[in-house]
């Protein structure tokens, strides 16, 4: 089969691979459609000592049943899927919160991910598709399940109803803006994004009508935000975010591209700041999401990207060259 294949940090090349092989209690697929993740991008990097060089990155895959050791599924079916491989039988999976397993493995991680034309995946991970949602949307699945689950997290820590929250999203990427097409979904009237991508401001403000602003040139008033998701997971965002927030505001952390770093300790205590992580999303968040991508409310999804798998590559050195506008690119082999 073709493969794109992370060879080298900064690097990715279209290459041939052996076939994967079908297990027991497993599924083969073919590849329909697979995002380029925020995840992919650090990887991509070689910020990722877990993601080493000759590896098939991907986990915001789509595909079709070509064949199945598993009695769930049988060829055609149309799937999406967790990439998180779980045991179920931790006292996390058994509580529902298969996201926090303590032996999970994951698709694109620690096994050869989407970016290709095949992929082999435990069947146990998979959800159906409906007939009438498109790959390309299906591909967003995984990261607005993302937005979901961190969304739900947050919610019943608010001090007043979403539709008077004031809500800062830091970050107009994929989660960034399915997190601002699912807030106002749910009510929300005021939703800022800071975003430093031109192109990403423009597309955020004609699909969503949030107020967008570059931090690099522009600042909001310190404390005036009830709510605010950083997307991003930098240091400079977690001082953005602890400076927005109002006291007793709502900070949720999403985004990983730093590892770490020192945030207001003093802040968050004397202001009572509720500081939330959230990790992925479980099985149920992520049907939950297929139904509601279904019934259309994340939009029309229109703002998607897609290029030919062949051509990743090239995709992967634009996005890290800040000269791609969509909050999501879609690759299809």
């Amino acid at each position: 089969m073709k493969a794109l294949v992370y060879t080298n940090p900064n690097e990715m090349q279209f290459l041939d691979q052996e076939d994967p092989q079908c297990l027991d209690n497993e599924v083969l697929l073919k590849i329909d459609a697979v995002g380029i993740c925020g995840s992919d991008m650090h990887a991509y990097h070689g910020h990722d000592p877990r993601r080493q060089p000759g590896l098939i990155l991907g986990h915001e895959f789509v595909g079709t049943v070509l064949e199945s050791k598993s009695p769930l599924y049988k060829a055609n079916d149309r799937v999406t899927g967790n990439p998180l491989i779980t045991c179920g039988v931790c006292d996390f999976c058994i509580d529902g919160r298969n996201n926090l397993c303590s032996n999970r493995t994951m698709v694109g991680m620690t096994r050869p991910g989407a970016y290709a034309q095949f992929m082999s995946i435990p069947s146990a991970s998979l959800i159906k598709l409906p007939a009438n949602i498109s790959a390309v949307k299906a591909a967003l699945t995984e990261p607005a399940a993302t937005a979901v689950h961190a969304i739900n997290r947050s919610l019943p820590h608010l001090n007043r109803p979403l539709s008077d929250t004031r809500v800062l999203v830091l970050g107009g990427g994929a989660i960034g803006m399915l997190a601002v097409l699912l807030l106002k979904h749910s009510g929300a009237r005021s939703v800022c994004v800071a975003e430093v991508n031109d192109g990403r401001r423009q597309l955020i403000q004609s699909q969503t009508g949030a107020r967008t602003y570059d931090p690099r040139h522009e600042t909001m008033d310190s404390a005036s935000f009830d709510f605010v998701i950083d997307a991003v997971g930098s240091t400079v965002t977690r001082n953005a975010a602890f400076e927005a927030i109002k006291p007793g505001g709502v900070i949720m952390h999403i985004g990983l591209q730093d590892w770490g770093s020192e945030i207001d300790m003093r802040k968050l205590t004397l202001a009572e700041i509720t500081l939330l992580g959230a990790y992925t999303y479980t099985m149920a968040d992520l049907r939950a999401t297929v139904r509601q991508i279904e019934e259309g409310v994340f939009g029309d999804l229109a703002w998607v990207e897609t290029r030919a798998l062949r051509d990743g590559a090239t995709a992967f050195k634009e996005i890290a060259a800040g000269q791609v506008s969509s909050a999501k690119v879609v690759l299809i082999p």
